[in-house]
Parts: C-alpha cells; sequence; structure tokens
C-alpha cells in the first residue's frame, strides 16, 4: 500500500456548499473580478472566517493531459548559486517553470514562490520538494496552490 497522502476525491455533489463558495471566491480573487476578499465572499454568500479556515484546504481538481500545476514556496539564503540551484533541480525533474516570483530578502533570508507543470513522466511534486528542501541554503519548502492529484 502506499503512504497515506490525507486527500480525498469527492464529487462536487458530497461536498458543502460552503467549500464550493470558498473554491468560487478564490477564483474570483485569482481572476481580478474582486479586488479583496471582503468583496469575494460577500459575493459568495459566505464569512470571511470561513473563507480563512478553508482557503488552503480545499482545491479544485483539474483533470489534464497537460500534466499537474502546483505551487512551491520556498525560504532560502540570499547567496550566490541557491536559486541557480533550485532552478537547476527543477529543470532536471522535466518540470516546466510557469511563474516565479522572488522577494526583497530580508535577513539574508528570500522567500521564492515558483509556479510549475510536471508532465506524467516527470518527477512528482513530493519528490521535487524533497530533493529542493535537501539543497544547502535551502530552509523551507511547502507544496500549495495544487491544480490536481500531486503524488
Amino acid at each position: 500500500m502506499g503512504e497515506h497522502t490525507g486527500y480525498y476525491v469527492v464529487r462536487r455533489q458530497a461536498v458543502p456548499e460552503v467549500l464550493i463558495k470558498v473554491v468560487e471566491a478564490k477564483k474570483l480573487l485569482e481572476s481580478g473580478k474582486v479586488r479583496t476578499v471582503n468583496e469575494a465572499v460577500e459575493e459568495q454568500g459566505i464569512s470571511r472566517s470561513s473563507f480563512y479556515k478553508y482557503k488552503d484546504d480545499i482545491y479544485e481538481f483539474h483533470d489534464t493531459l497537460q500534466g499537474t500545476t502546483f505551487t512551491l514556496t520556498l525560504q532560502m539564503n540570499d547567496e550566490p548559486g541557491v536559486l541557480s540551484d533550485v532552478l537547476s533541480i527543477i529543470a532536471d525533474s522535466g518540470a516546466n517553470i510557469l511563474t516565479i516570483h522572488q522577494s526583497i530578502p530580508i535577513n539574508g533570508v528570500a522567500n521564492l514562490s515558483v509556479s510549475l507543470q510536471v508532465l506524467n513522466e516527470s518527477a512528482s511534486a513530493t519528490d521535487l520538494a524533497a530533493a529542493i528542501e535537501r539543497k544547502r541554503g535551502v530552509h523551507k519548502v511547502q507544496i500549495s496552490g495544487r491544480g490536481a492529484d500531486i503524488s
């Protein structure tokens, strides 16, 4: 048996309405149709507390032949070569970088957000995150913004 991931796939009809509205509110924010969380939750008829309680735990499942999309967020040292090493690991895995954003370093540590597309034959998201986290100068790696199953 495989390792327990803590994820379930359920039909939309089995998902509580509040969770569907959280997904819809996230879509409104991502699309730019609304500018604030207040506007998004008001349009969906849910509370801000419900939005914040569930926003990181519910994602719409995308079944696509183009692979799996997800975002890695990293904390890493602001030192020559660390970002280059991270990007090399991503390239070697066969993943495609869709977006990348690095914050201005504070106290020698930068935050990096990389949105990726992993094709079926390339490494899994969890393997990729683990490989990056083992790299010198990388403190923390989290997988977020899943577009599909990442195992």
